[in-house]
Order: structure tokens, then C-alpha cells, then sequence
């Protein structure tokens, strides 16, 4: 991949939505022998409270058919412990969708689900039942535009090879009226983001939610915006390595604006829930009740738990750099784990 930048400059969305298709089409990154590691591998308890998310949400909402999707499922493990808990109340899906474009992560998806159907886009669920949909650590690697203030006005950062080496540099073209109207007074060098395809996707989420019914739950490491700075980053081998090396070889992310994801689904009129911490939003659906549970059951395992338990919570951990949003359809009930005050229409 280190040709992508070669021929011609690129955007910085370009690059990344290149590097990162080939990243994700030809390895399985997760795990202690992967790059890095998600929520649902650390521990039951995370996908066993999205489980308890649904089922309660379900339940309230007068137990409709429904459909399960999951929006870049990884392994399927935030699947499995999910659907095991949402079993227990009954609350059974008439199918499991998992939208995934990589063959490596499919297999591994039916190696663990073998029920699943898979679907290149969201625009090919089913249309016929209501549906929950989950999308965890999924938004933080859909590519990014970014713009940095110059002397002459904003312009689009670009990605181009110099001296053999891949670098950001600001485009020759204006692109002020890219930028959010309050950030566009800031001081020459400073970096503002936008992502049109996170945008798109939730919008098109939010369309269906409203025509079919259900909802849909979105976790990732982000900000309230608008808001300021180069977030964009690399990883390979659980440590932080250049972006603009080895491309394609390393996983490229950034941190999610949930007001610009919140803004799309109430334009497609839906309800908004959120966002909260994710440590806030795990102990309010009773993850330390379940820590209690597994620890009795395994009193040997107890510190080991408990440890999970914290890095999820934790607020210099995950806890709070990682945040919960819910996007419900009109005269659904208010998603648990959430203040239904912050919910609106």
C-alpha cells in the first residue's frame, strides 16, 4: 500500500478509506496477537450489558419482531454475549445481520455465528421487522476529512509523497466554508475535522429506524463537537505508530463527533439519547451487579474480573474518552442507561 500517495495527492479521507480497506480486508486485528483490543474482548460484561440494553428496550417497546444488526461486529463476540443474555427474556431476533465488507473478519463472524447473514451495507437489511442495531468502536475508523487554518484561508489537508515519504499538506484549494462557522475564526495551524460518511451511514441507520421501528446503540472514543484538533492515529501491535507510514499495514482512527452523528439522525427524525460516558453508562445498565454475580461464581477469578470490570469503567481507562449515544424511532420508549432529560426529539 505504500503507493496509494505516489501518483497524486490524495485527501486525508482518501487515504484513510484506502489504507484501511486494505488493513481490514487481509488480517484479523484483534487480540493480544492483533494490533489492538475492543471492548467485548476485554470482557463478558460489555456485550452482556448491551444484551440487557436490548432486551429491556424490547420488552418496553412491547416485545415487536425484530432483527439484530451489528455494524462492523469484529469477532462476533459482542454479538454472541448479547444475543446469549437477550435470549434469557425471550427476546429472540428473527435473524442476526451483521454489516461487514472484510472476508477475514466474516469468517471469524460465522466461525462464532453461524446463523448470521452478512451484508456489505446497511442499505441491504431487511426491510420487514423492526430493528436493533449495534455499532461499537465502528464510526472511529470511516474516514475523516481534515482542514487546517493557513495564512490565505482554510484548505484541505492532503497526503502526498516528498523525499520518498508520505506527509500531510495543505491543499491549494479554499475550503472555509467546509468548516463549522464556529471554529472558522481559529488561529493559522489549528485542525478541525469533518465526517461525512459517519454522517451518511447513521443518517441512513436513522431512516430505517423511523420507517421500521427500533434502535440503535453507538459506542466509540469521541467529543461533543464542534471541536478542534488532528485526531487521526495509528496503531499495530497494541502501540501508537505514524499514520503515514506503512499504510495499510497499520489501523487508522479518529475520535467520533456524536454532535454531528446526533444532528444527522434527528434530520432524519429520530429521537437522540446521550451521549454519556461509557463507564456512566455501563454501571447504569448494572455491570458492577454482574461483576458481584461472576465473581461468586468464580471467586478465583474474582481480581481478574474485577480488573475488566475497571478498564471499562475507569475514567482514566475507557470509562470516559468512550461514550454511549442511542438513536431511537418516534414513539419508541426512552433507551435505558441514559438521562431521559438530555433526550430529545
Amino acid at each position: 500500500m505504500a503507493e496509494i500517495a505516489a501518483a497524486r495527492k490524495l485527501t486525508v479521507a482518501d487515504y484513510m478509506a484506502a489504507a484501511n480497506s486494505h488493513y481490514y480486508a487481509t488480517r484479523d486485528p484483534l487480540g493480544a496477537a492483533g494490533d489492538f483490543t475492543t471492548a467485548p474482548e476485554i470482557s463478558q460484561m460489555f456485550g452482556e450489558m448491551v444484551g440487557i440494553w436490548a432486551a429491556d428496550l424490547w420488552q418496553r417497546a412491547g416485545m415487536p419482531a425484530f432483527r439484530y444488526v451489528e455494524l462492523g461486529p469484529g469477532r462476533g463476540t459482542l454479538a454472541v454475549d448479547a444475543l446469549r443474555v437477550m435470549a434469557r427474556f425471550g427476546c429472540t431476533p428473527l435473524g442476526v445481520h451483521l454489516v461487514e465488507t472484510s472476508p477475514a473478519l466474516r469468517a471469524a463472524q460465522t466461525a462464532r455465528l453461524a446463523q448470521a447473514n452478512h451484508h456489505d451495507d446497511v442499505d441491504d437489511l431487511p426491510d420487514d421487522a423492526a430493528l436493533i442495531i449495534i455499532a461499537n468502536e465502528f464510526f472511529d475508523a470511516l474516514p475523516v476529512h481534515q482542514y487546517v487554518a493557513t495564512p490565505e484561508g482554510w484548505r484541505e489537508r492532503m497526503v502526498e509523497r516528498q523525499e520518498g515519504a508520505l506527509v500531510a499538506v495543505p491543499g491549494a484549494v479554499p475550503a472555509d466554508e467546509a468548516v463549522p462557522a464556529a471554529l472558522r475564526d481559529s488561529t493559522a495551524g489549528t485542525i478541525v475535522e469533518t465526517a461525512p460518511v459517519s454522517a451518511a451511514i447513521l443518517q441512513r441507520c436513522a431512516f430505517r429506524l423511523v420507517r421500521q421501528g427500533g434502535a440503535m446503540l453507538a459506542i466509540d472514543y469521541g467529543y461533543s463537537g464542534p471541536a478542534a484538533g488532528d485526531t487521526l492515529q495509528a496503531v499495530k501491535a497494541h502501540r501508537f505508530a505514524d499514520p503515514f507510514v506503512d499504510p495499510g499495514e497499520v489501523d487508522l482512527t479518529t475520535h467520533v463527533d456524536f454532535t454531528s452523528l446526533a444532528h444527522a439522525a434527528r434530520g432524519a427524525g429520530a429521537s437522540v439519547s446521550g451521549p454519556v460516558p461509557q463507564g456512566t453508562w455501563l454501571r447504569a445498565m448494572g455491570i458492577d451487579a454482574r461483576l458481584a454475580s461472576l465473581s461468586a461464581s468464580a471467586p478465583d477469578r474474582a481480581e481478574e474480573l474485577a480488573g475488566q470490570r475497571d478498564r471499562l469503567v475507569d475514567p482514566a481507562a475507557m470509562g470516559q474518552l468512550f461514550k454511549a449515544m442511542a438513536i431511537s424511532a418516534p414513539g419508541w420508549p426512552p433507551p435505558s442507561g441514559f438521562d431521559v432529560t438530555g433526550r430529545t426529539a
